[in-house]
């Protein structure tokens, strides 16, 4: 490579670099896997660009030096496994698809099965995986759907531009249907637990019908603690999760960090008791009632909330001992969404690549706590001195009765998408909507205007993200965000200010505070001249 290539900041931890093709994309990925930069967390490969996600500002700033210069080889072609997967071709859009490139199905069949493929990235869903074929000369470009199918089948063989890729689970998607598969793309049972990875060989075969083998194996959860159960839900409020810290460094497989939607919380919650600050805890929406079944510590942190034990009020952030038989009740939060409810030891889960989080987007972790009744394990550790009163961190405020969040960001990296992006983001106090969650908060205000209406190839996304689909309303990514997404993201709210953002009811307001992409401090911009207004 001659030119240098051109790198973005994404918030304050992670940077875009725009790469001129596929073939770049994966020698850049196979090298900073092979060998990762200091700091680095997590990389995802797209078909034009590598999204690097680092663990603080200073990593970022140093990665983004040290890739100006940066010039891998080729992709090792040794590092390939061979996959093949059975297909029936009998998919929805197969007839279809054929007419849209001048075949017959026929034909089509015979050159998605005479291809050889390389697996070039992941994204999208847990085992989604984007292959293309290994000659470039073979390729061909398939349109989307026009309109996106609301959920297609687990299974669905699909074609999509240049790409082909298995669906692992029922979920939306506009590609073409051709086929169906029962291979397993995803078991987060075995490591790796994607079957394609980025460099692997796959051929797809056809076959006349599928044929399904039982797993007779057992399977283990990967984290086996010593616990009993400590507290029974008796009421789960409107929504009531098991949480910890997430599992970053996942992006190539399609699974997004998740964890705790307000990580502060989540630690002061785990610190007040004397855990760990990994530990998982409940993360509620509305209120909930837990019931002791063992004498143990609780302490609740997050949304402001009238909090008590048998009717004996409990400051947040403190801890207190409860008895058997004793009812913790957190209240519907006054200011702020989501409680978070620590016991001594922390909850135990099973886990899923490290982590006990509950990931709503990918259906990854252990299921919501939607019933009455259910049992939570916790560990069973020594009794000791648990943890100091520690304040509660919520950092949301009340304003004209309603909840108001301030979100730092920094521009792009597809601020140039947009007629006086980053000004009109800044200049109003954007309405969060009630078809907000875990994935994103969704704003409703005045919308922002494209200055073109072209495609942009799907590319990486990281939690504070504010991509701006077709309606010109932006979408902010929380914790549940996808890995990669094909909508331009005009800013990304700073790693720093997540925690306020997972706070944000239905209602709510936020402004956007734009800061300089180098030095991290707040700019005088025009938004800040609008805003004096």
């Amino acid at each position: 490579m001659t030119e240098l290539p051109l790198i973005r900041p994404i918030g304050s931890r992670s940077v875009l670099v725009d790469l001129p093709d596929l073939a770049s994309v994966m020698a850049w990925h196979s090298e900073l896997t092979r060998c990762p930069l200091p700091g680095q967390i997590d990389i995802i490969a797209a078909a034009r660009t590598l999204l690097l996600s680092t663990d603080s500002p200073r990593s970022a700033l140093k990665a983004a030096q040290r890739l100006r210069t940066f010039n891998p080889a080729a992709a090792l072609s040794q590092q390939a496994k061979q996959v093949s997967i059975d297909v029936v071709y009998d998919g929805a859009d197969l007839s279809l698809a054929a007419e849209l490139v001048g075949m017959s199905p026929e034909s089509l069949i015979a050159w998605h099965t005479d291809t050889d493929w390389v697996g070039a990235f992941g994204g999208f869903a847990p085992g989604f995986s984007y292959c293309v074929p290994a000659n470039p000369a073979n390729a061909l470009t398939m349109p989307r759907r026009d309109s996106p199918r609301t959920a297609v089948p687990a299974g669905a063989v699909a074609l999509a531009g240049d790409f082909s890729a298995v669906y692992p689970r029922q979920s939306p998607g506009g590609w073409q249907l051709i086929g169906t598969t029962t291979t397993p793309m995803w078991d987060s049972t075995i490591d790796p637990p994607a079957l394609v990875a980025p460099g692997d060989q796959v051929n797809y075969r056809a076959v006349r019908e599928h044929i399904h083998i039982s797993d007779h194996s057992t399977k283990h959860a990967e984290h086996q603690v010593p616990a009993r159960p400590i507290l029974q839900l008796t009421d789960p409020g409107l929504l009531t999760l098991i949480q910890d810290l997430g599992r970053a460094g996942n992006g190539d497989l399609g699974v997004a960090e998740s964890g705790a939607a307000d990580q502060a919380s989540a630690r002061a919650a785990n610190a007040a008791v004397g855990n760990n600050s990994a530990a998982a805890v409940l993360e509620n929406i509305g209120g909930l009632k837990l019931r002791a079944l063992a004498d143990t510590v609780v302490a609740v942190t997050g949304a402001q909330a009238t909090v008590s034990i048998n009717d004996r009020p409990l400051s947040l952030g403190s801890p207190a001992r409860i008895s058997a038989g004793e009812t913790l009740e957190v209240g519907e939060a006054n200011t702020g969404l989501r409680s978070y409810v620590s016991v001594r030891g922390g909850f135990v889960a099973e886990q899923t690549l490290g982590s006990a989080a509950t990931d709503l987007l990918s259906g990854l972790g252990p299921v919501p706590l939607r019933d009455a009744g259910v049992d939570l394990n916790g560990a069973l550790l020594p009794q000791g001195t648990v943890g100091a009163s520690v304040a509660n961190p919520l950092r949301v405020a009340k304003k004209q009765g309603s909840t108001h969040g301030e979100l730092r960001c920094v521009p792009g990296p597809r601020d140039d998408w947009f007629n006086e992006g980053m000004a009109a983001l800044c200049s109003q106090d954007w309405q969060v909507s009630g078809e907000s969650n875990r994935v994103g908060l969704r704003l409703t205000g005045m919308e922002l205007d494209r200055s073109f209406d072209g495609e942009l190839p799907s590319e990486g996304i990281v939690a504070g993200s504010i991509q701006v689909p077709a309606n010109g309303l932006p979408l902010v990514f929380l914790r549940d965000h996808a890995t990669t997404g094909g909508y331009p993201v005009v800013a990304t709210v700073i790693a720093e200010d997540l925690d306020i953002a997972g706070q944000l009811p239905p209602g709510s307001t936020v402004r956007f505070i734009p800061l300089d992409p180098e030095t991290l401090a707040p700019t005088t911009s025009d938004c800040e001249a609008e805003k004096d207004q």
